[in-house]
């Protein structure tokens, strides 16, 4: 039976716990009889695959690769998979390339079958750097079938610290953001936006992010993402307007707080 992650309280408070025990629960989940298996799978079989063909036709292996990545669903499109891997990510024309979900382009990065004559699944340190990227992705699932805002916090400190560190313009960020549903989710909801903004112009999406993120962190640019301090505001704004616009706290707790998070008092 996998561990199933202990979250006792909703909102910010369950935040708190959940990171003064993300240590000890992940270790926990880790050692999860399923998980063992998987992985110790992947790391006995990953070295002799050498194409994306392999790899697609090994149930098993996929599982990891794909949960590595948080494309779990994707198990079944064998296909799709297959060519995303094949083709790399060097050439423009790649698939991985084309694909605004940038998960596909980091799995094909990371296999590297369509990048060079030997592919990464043979080096050394290869299993080790899938398996840690699925136990984290793994555990952000289970601790989303117990509170799924919990996971979006939980995906949000990786995924933001590495998209500020990409090579592009803070609009280029922003449009990131826009394409990606969890980052979306969370910035939609922290910055109080209304899921229907989505069905502007993304001009116009992007001026709305930027005039509010300016509102409530006094900054437009994403790359203040860069400081944890910011990102911890960020999960607390969040995580406080969902438990307000869900109506399972306090309606007066939740105002006061958000009162005193956002200035508005």
């Amino acid at each position: 039976m996998t561990y199933q992650p202990v979250i006792p309280f909703s909102g910010y408070a369950g935040w708190v716990v959940l990171q003064n025990t993300q240590v000890a629960q992940q270790e926990a989940f880790n050692q999860s009889a399923e998980i063992q298996r998987d992985v110790e799978y992947f790391r006995e079989n990953i070295a002799n695959v050498t194409t994306a063909e392999e790899l697609v036709s090994d149930y098993k292996l996929l599982k990891v690769a794909l949960g590595a990545f948080g494309l779990d669903d994707d198990i079944n499109s064998k296909f799709f998979v297959e060519k995303v891997l094949s083709e790399g990510t060097l050439d423009d024309d790649a698939l991985a390339n084309k694909l605004t979900d940038t998960r596909y382009f980091k799995l094909a990065e990371a296999f590297g079958f369509g990048n060079f004559d030997t592919p990464n699944t043979v080096l050394s340190d290869f299993p080790d750097k899938i398996i840690s990227a699925y136990q984290e992705k793994q555990f952000q699932i289970a601790v989303g079938n117990q509170n799924e805002n919990m996971r979006l916090a939980l995906n949000l400190d990786a995924e933001l610290a590495e998209l500020v560190e990409k090579d592009t313009t803070d609009n280029g960020r922003w449009y990131s953001i826009m394409g990606n549903e969890a980052l979306r989710t969370v910035f939609e909801t922290a910055l109080g936006l209304p899921s229907s903004v989505s069905s502007l112009d993304l001009d116009q999406q992007l001026s709305i992010f930027r005039d509010k993120a300016e509102q409530y962190f006094h900054e437009s640019e994403v790359s203040q993402f860069s400081d944890p301090a910011k990102r911890e505001e960020l999960v607390k704004l969040f995580l406080i307007r969902s438990e307000l616009n869900s109506g399972t706290t306090g309606t007066s707790a939740a105002s006061n707080a958000l009162a005193l998070l956002t200035g508005s008092f």
